[in-house]
């Protein structure tokens, strides 16, 4: 079986994604359409990265019957009903983080999905990259020794974008930065929360802008997480053991893995493989996983995305945060 991809949406992270297919080369792997609901938009990213089919409505590509993936790079407050287009059309999906606005909307679509028997799964990219293994591996063998806890953040200056300021795009910092720290801890420390708690500071929208996280983990293990959407930060994550600890530059997309001791010496850095951009990974995983018949990813299952917004979900509840459409 080889991808025919089809984009939905045709911003900045579609754009991202046509340059990794373009030049992935894969020979199984090929984006075949772009869909805008702007139909010069879609033709002038076609013409842009040489897209042999430019529709100026999604249900237009989704009538195409070459196209049997569709990258959703929609608004979060978008993917909702992307998802349940697609899974009428029967066409799999691989969609943008945050996978939907909330954990109801993300339990709905999933069992239609299973149904239905159409491919989805969510496109948080650090759950594929190889970065993700070596760390695991480096805490199985015992690198760090006991590992008792995980601080990390992400931000960035992005108040000037609409999906963050705007409540009707299910904006603030939480779905957009403060997913990455979160499964940053949970992809490490497992999924079996004893408390989630939080504060955040509020835009004159009403929406977060920046969020302190802390997640209690049942084995006693602790993650204390940051977004910010206001100011640029280092975007590290530290992973603490009583005999040392691992630093990961930049969780988005790790740059680099250090090694240290107790006494704060590096003692070894890993080796990253090169990439394209790191959503190559996700595109791989898809292409497997479809050729074997299965409906979903393993690095991101069904209900660890449902879970990770359950984790979102408390912390805008506590926060008194409700997207206008909810």
């Amino acid at each position: 079986m080889a991808l025919k991809i089809g984009i939905m949406g045709a911003g900045a992270i579609a754009a991202t994604m046509a340059h990794t297919i373009k030049n992935l080369k894969h020979p199984e792997i090929s984006l075949y359409a772009i869909a805008s609901r702007s139909a010069e938009k879609a033709a002038a990213f076609a013409r842009d990265f040489g897209v042999q089919h430019a529709f100026g409505s999604y249900e237009d590509m989704l009538a195409d019957p070459e196209v049997n993936l569709i990258y959703i790079a929609t608004p979060h407050s978008e993917h909702y009903h992307n998802i349940q287009s697609c899974i009428r059309a029967k066409k799999g999906m691989l969609v943008e983080k945050s996978f939907t606005a909330n954990a109801a909307q993300a339990r709905e679509v999933l069992q239609q999905a299973a149904a239905a028997q159409v491919f989805i799964t969510e496109a948080i990219w650090t759950r594929y990259m190889p970065s993700r293994k070596i760390i695991a591996d480096a805490l199985s063998a015992g690198a760090i020794g006991e590992v008792r806890a995980i601080q990390a953040n992400l931000s960035y200056p992005i108040t000037n974008k609409a999906r963050i300021m705007e409540p009707a795009l299910a904006g603030g910092a939480l779905l957009d930065l403060g997913v990455y720290p979160i499964n940053f801890a949970m992809m490490f420390f497992g999924h079996d929360l004893s408390s989630i708690c939080g504060c955040c500071i509020k835009g004159t929208s009403g929406v977060d802008l920046i969020d302190n996280i802390a997640l209690t983990f049942a084995d006693g293990k602790f993650a204390s997480l940051m977004a910010n959407a206001c100011s640029p930060s280092d975007r590290m994550g530290y992973i603490y053991g009583d005999t040392g600890y691992l630093a990961v530059t930049n969780i988005n997309n790790p740059e680099k893995i250090e090694l240290f001791n107790k006494n704060h010496e590096i003692i070894k850095t890993y080796d990253l493989p090169p990439q394209i951009s790191g959503y190559e990974y996700e595109l791989l995983s898809c292409l497997n996983e479809q050729k074997h018949g299965r409906l979903s990813c393993p690095e991101m299952s069904h209900q660890e995305t449902i879970e990770i917004m359950e984790v979102m979900d408390k912390l805008r509840a506590d926060w008194d945060i409700k997207f206008p459409f909810e």
